[in-house]
């Protein structure tokens, strides 16, 4: 299923209180890049959602106008499980319509302007071609 307007994006009203939880205990990386990146549409003025309900996730940030979801990687995201768990989730999220952007909590507390750069570009890319450009590789 493709997530668009008339379904909401996919949103998955059973993870909402899951999703609450998680906006109340974010992890120090994702309350960095919330504040000092992606509230109050400071992202080149679009609107994005912290801890949103998406398909049988919840997803990190998301952005409806870009089909975007930004996901931050804690040491966890390490283990092998964890990892194949995540290419899954990743994989739902595009056949969905989303692009999924991911950074290390060391990318986002060690190097925030890069960070928001490397998202500044990623949305350039996406408003000149009005298509979903691919996420760069690193």
């Amino acid at each position: 299923m493709e997530a668009k307007k008339d379904n909401l994006h996919l949103y998955n009203t059973k993870l909402q209180p899951f999703a609450n939880d998680l906006r109340k205990r974010m992890t120090k990386a994702e309350a960095c890049l919330w504040k000092f990146a992606l509230r109050a549409s400071q992202l080149k003025g679009y609107p994005l959602r912290r801890q949103r309900p998406v398909l049988n996730y919840i997803a990190d940030f998301m952005c409806k106008d870009l089909m975007l979801i930004i996901e931050v990687d804690g040491i966890t995201h390490h283990d092998e499980k964890v990892i194949e768990n995540d290419k899954r989730r990743q994989a739902e999220l595009e056949q969905a319509g989303f692009t999924v952007l991911r950074f290390t909590d060391t990318e986002v507390l060690k190097g925030m302007t890069g960070v928001i750069a490397e998202l500044e570009d990623w949305i350039e890319k996406y408003e000149a071609n009005k298509t979903t450009p691919q996420p760069p590789s690193r």
